[in-house]
């Protein structure tokens, strides 16, 4: 490809790929690392380990390229890519230590250096990691390989509390949920930067969701099933997803119309 092509379309304004940060970003994120955690195990448990991997990264690829495919935030691409991240990421960080036989604190270190290089490349090419600025192809790469890596992260440090260290899944839940209360302390009390608050309670929610799933769908912990836990959370992803669209509740800025109405939003005509 001719280089000033490639310049035009690494570089080319579109709008912005990822939805408003409001609570419903937050509840959404949480279902789909809950989600992706069980679907994995399910996965794995019902078809052959090797199988239900490439499975999983079909889904992935097939996913990752339907969001890069739309132009703007489409509620149920970006969601629908986010929990197929889910399921892989966690094949990822799974693989590393059933199949391999790598332990969990070396596979959370592996994963926290992966996560640090790839924040740090995108700072480097881009200058900056805000999730505000994904307006350009390029800069929705860094995204979303900071999004798989934090959810291989957070997967084997879930793992690596609940098991190595012993906490079990329950104990888990109660550690991360108090560790995700620094990021919003730190920001809406202490000043902490936007940035690095967002990125450190979306690192923190996928071992928290994981935690979760693990406790609801193991003998451990209530004994659901993973297909059922799995299922329980697909339909309530859905359900918001829906929601979302329907309305616009988490439409970016960028998408309103003149009017200032978010798509989707339901038109209130006077009498």
């Amino acid at each position: 490809m001719d280089r000033r092509i490639y310049r035009f379309a690494s570089n080319r304004h579109t709008y912005s790929k990822v939805p408003e940060i409001t609570a419903w970003f937050w509840l959404v994120k949480a279902l789909t690392t809950a989600m992706g955690e069980s679907t994995s195990d399910w996965l794995v448990h019902a078809l052959v380990p090797e199988v239900a991997v490439v499975f999983g990264a079909i889904a992935f690829a097939v996913a990752i390229y339907i969001q890069f495919g739309k132009d703007r935030y489409i509620p149920w691409c970006y969601w629908f890519a986010v929990a197929m991240v889910g399921v892989f990421g966690t094949m990822c960080a799974d693989v590393l230590h059933v199949g391999l036989g790598v332990p969990y604190i070396v596979s959370t270190i592996f994963f926290a250096i992966a996560l640090a290089l790839v924040f740090r490349t995108w700072y480097r090419v881009e200058g900056t990691l805000s999730i505000h600025s994904i307006h350009t192809p390029r800069r929705e790469v860094f995204y979303w390989a900071a999004v798989l890596a934090t959810f291989a992260l957070g997967t084997a440090a879930g793992d690596l509390t609940a098991n190595t260290l012993g906490l079990g899944y329950f104990g888990s839940i109660w550690l991360f949920a108090a560790i995700i209360a620094i990021p919003a302390i730190g920001y809406f009390r202490l000043g902490m930067g936007s940035i690095l608050a967002f990125w450190f309670a979306y690192v923190v929610t996928r071992p928290l969701g994981a935690s979760v799933a693990d406790w609801l769908g193991k003998p451990e912990g209530v004994g659901l099933g993973s297909g059922l836990v799995s299922v329980l959370f697909a339909a309530a992803i859905a359900a918001i997803v829906r929601h979302l669209a329907r309305t616009g509740k988490d439409t970016p800025i960028d998408q309103y119309d003149e009017a200032g109405v978010p798509p989707g939003a339901p038109v209130t005509v006077a009498s």
